[in-house]
């Protein structure tokens, strides 16, 4: 890394070195089997140059020609972008933990055990069921330096642990499932197979439902399939600057229903998604990004914070190598103080949606969504009284999150990334065959 800085440094005005060297072992299941193990090692390192006031950019898998990485980065700078931003001197990094060295300890044993674990807990209940799992453990290794003395190093583990099951009788379908994750080792399935096995409970009787604006539950992982994305994209600077998003002038200013608050916050201990620094060894902080309805930041790397003439937030991301950009962390959305239970109660007539397909397939820069009913539950006299079939819902991420009924007390995490209570809306398009 510091040989590849060096050579850069003699022919670029600044110069960043960025490497990332992962071990995973994923285990999975498919119909109820154990299909396959396997265990990966990969590394790369990508190196950013500004040369002539503009960027550069090259990767390689390999350490050991680190004069045709800068030459890869020299020829790339003639066609790259003007550099608006200067890279990070040495920093101090909030001390967040995300290494536990019990996970590279797991045994791949331990690990079957506990997908066959699930899939027994699953179909002991639901016998014709048919199962997907996956347990994996990934040790992550991330190294940055620069040329203006910034450097940051470190180490993080994550385990995932989940099943999925479908249930076919004759043009019936049923999905259910949940999934976990953590940088701890996740040792207990019992917390996922009861999730599972409530789904299956909630969905053993089928219901019609009317064609009409009806009152909706979201569940943590219905919020999540059907409302996260437009949001993100919105609060993205990128998507800001580009005058794209439809909130990008609303800074200050209510938005939403004032009921509502979000963050982004990399900075909780022993989360998939934290760290101590950004891609671009910018420390970690929490954003804010809806307070009480109202618009208060948007998330930023170094670039287009710079074009926006404000700070990165530390939300800089290289996914699969490519340069950095704007990305979140951690989404969360503050819990309020009404159950799921006293939600339903308080329905005459409406649904619960545990989960939405094709939600992220309509004008997510508008807000608009719409999606099938992948797993949803009629309401009637405040009792979930079974599962709806070939139903949809549309509407608008804006208008559904102006007015807000209630947020619910049972906040959760949906996958590594969104931490989301349950939220209750008075009206959304329903359309059922």
């Amino acid at each position: 890394m510091e040989q590849i800085l060096a050579q850069a440094k003699r022919v670029a005005e600044e110069a960043e070195a960025f490497m990332v060297s992962s071990e995973e072992t994923p285990v999975q299941f498919e119909a109820n089997r154990l299909k396959h193990i396997q265990s990966k090692q990969s590394s790369y390192v990508a190196l950013r140059i500004i040369r002539g006031g503009k960027i550069g950019y090259a990767t390689a898998t390999e350490l050991g020609d680190s004069q045709n990485l800068v030459n890869a980065a020299v020829e790339t700078a003639q066609f790259g972008m003007i550099a608006k931003f200067e890279l990070p001197s040495l920093s101090v990094y909030p001390e967040i933990e995300v290494f536990d060295p019990k996970v590279e300890s797991v045994s791949t044993e331990e690990m079957i055990n506990l997908g066959e674990e699930l899939i027994a807990t699953v179909r002991g209940h639901t016998p014709d069921i048919v199962c997907e799992a996956g347990v994996s453990k990934a040790i992550i290794s991330i190294h940055i330096i620069n040329s203006r003395g910034g450097q940051a190093n470190y180490k993080q583990s994550i385990f995932s642990l989940g099943v999925a099951g479908h249930l076919i009788r004759d043009t019936d379908m049923l999905f259910v499932g949940e999934s976990e994750s953590s940088c701890h080792p996740l040792t207990e399935t019992k917390a996922i197979a009861g999730e599972v096995l409530r789904q299956l409970e909630l969905a053993k009787n089928r219901a019609s439902i009317p064609s009409k604006p009806l009152p909706v539950v979201f569940t943590p992982r219905g919020l999540a399939s059907a409302l996260i994305l437009p949001l993100m994209v919105a609060f993205n600077g990128k998507t800001v600057l580009k005058g794209a998003s439809p909130i990008g002038n609303r800074l200050g200013q209510p938005v939403f229903d004032d009921k509502l608050w979000l963050w982004d916050d990399p900075t909780l201990a022993y989360r998939p998604e934290s760290r101590p620094c950004d891609d671009e060894g910018i420390p970690s902080q929490r954003t804010p990004l809806i307070q009480q309805g109202a618009i208060t930041n948007f998330l930023y790397d170094l670039q287009t914070a710079a074009l926006a003439h404000t700070q990165s937030t530390g939300n800089g991301s290289r996914n699969y190598g490519g340069l950095p950009a704007p990305s979140p962390s951690a989404f969360i959305i503050k819990p309020g103080n009404t159950t799921f239970d006293e939600m339903v109660t308080d329905i005459k007539e409406g649904l619960v949606i545990e989960q939405l397909m094709g939600a992220g397939q309509g004008n997510i820069l508008g807000g608009d969504f719409s999606g099938n009913v992948l797993l949803g539950y009629k309401v009637e006299s405040g009792r979930i009284v079974g599962r709806v079939k070939d139903t949809m819902v549309s509407g608008n991420v804006y208008q559904l999150l102006k007015q807000i009924t209630a947020i619910g007390s049972d906040a959760r995490w949906v996958g590594g990334s969104i931490n989301t209570p349950s939220l209750y809306c008075p009206t959304l398009s329903v359309a059922s065959k």
